[in-house]
């Protein structure tokens, strides 16, 4: 039986189908949003420094960066990195992601808890996810080397997991965005709902793919169970 088609491949329709989904949503979301302009006037970038620095963080740096929904933070340089729409923009849509940015920041400044698991577990899910289905085809290929599917099922585990720890520090990130932005009045509250949508679409493409990564998983151990009862 193929190991590119076969029954199991039914299990990630699920996945495809709300990965589809997540992305229209984060697509269509941060397009409208983007067109509305904050009535504070504020940029992303000017948002994301007013917020770093109410909380001491002075020595965390805001820098543009190419590319289209390219924002993220890194805790190695601990540099926030927005999207050239993001850092000069003053929409709805650039403070949004911004403060959802400078969220991560606070959660690294602040030690949580599922930021440092996740961060620990960089190195292993980049191997998992690299060599596991690697690995997996070649124990499904060459029988002789069978003891290679289970090993590749372990190491992609740990990219599963990783998907998974993932979901509580893009939530909690979202959410100390949303709040910081309605104390510090950055935001009125006729347009937090409009942030709210904005960060609720891009967690639902977190929600995707470890959906996505799970089912994978799960397909994976089928086909293993299937060889091992031939």
């Amino acid at each position: 039986m193929p190991f590119f088609w076969d029954p199991t491949m039914v299990l990630l329709i699920p996945a495809i189908l709300l990965s589809l989904f997540a992305q229209f949503k984060i697509s269509s979301s941060y397009n409208r949003y983007s067109k509305v302009r904050a009535q504070s006037g504020l940029t992303g970038a000017q948002v994301a420094r007013g917020i770093l620095n109410s909380n001491g963080l002075y020595d965390v740096r805001v820098e543009p960066v190419g590319g289209r929904l390219s924002d993220h933070y890194d805790p190695r340089t601990r540099i926030i990195r927005l999207s050239e729409d993001v850092f000069h923009g003053s929409s709805l849509s650039s403070i949004a992601v911004a403060a959802h940015e400078t969220g991560h920041a606070l959660q690294h400044a602040s030690g949580y808890f599922p930021m440092q698991l996740r961060s620990s577990f960089v190195p292993v899910a980049n191997i998992g996810s690299g060599a596991g289905p690697i690995l997996i085809m070649i124990g499904l290929f060459m029988p002789t080397y069978g003891w290679l599917l289970e090993l590749g099922i372990f190491a992609f585990a740990f990219a599963v997991l990783f998907q998974v720890i993932t979901l509580p520090v893009e939530y909690n990130a979202s959410s100390r965005a949303l709040s910081l932005l309605q104390e510090g009045r950055m935001l009125g509250s006729e347009e937090i709902g409009g942030a709210r949508s904005v960060l609720n679409a891009a967690a639902l493409t977190y929600v995707a793919a470890a959906l996505a990564a799970i089912l994978q998983l799960l397909r994976f151990m089928l086909i293993a169970r299937g060889r091992s009862d031939d």
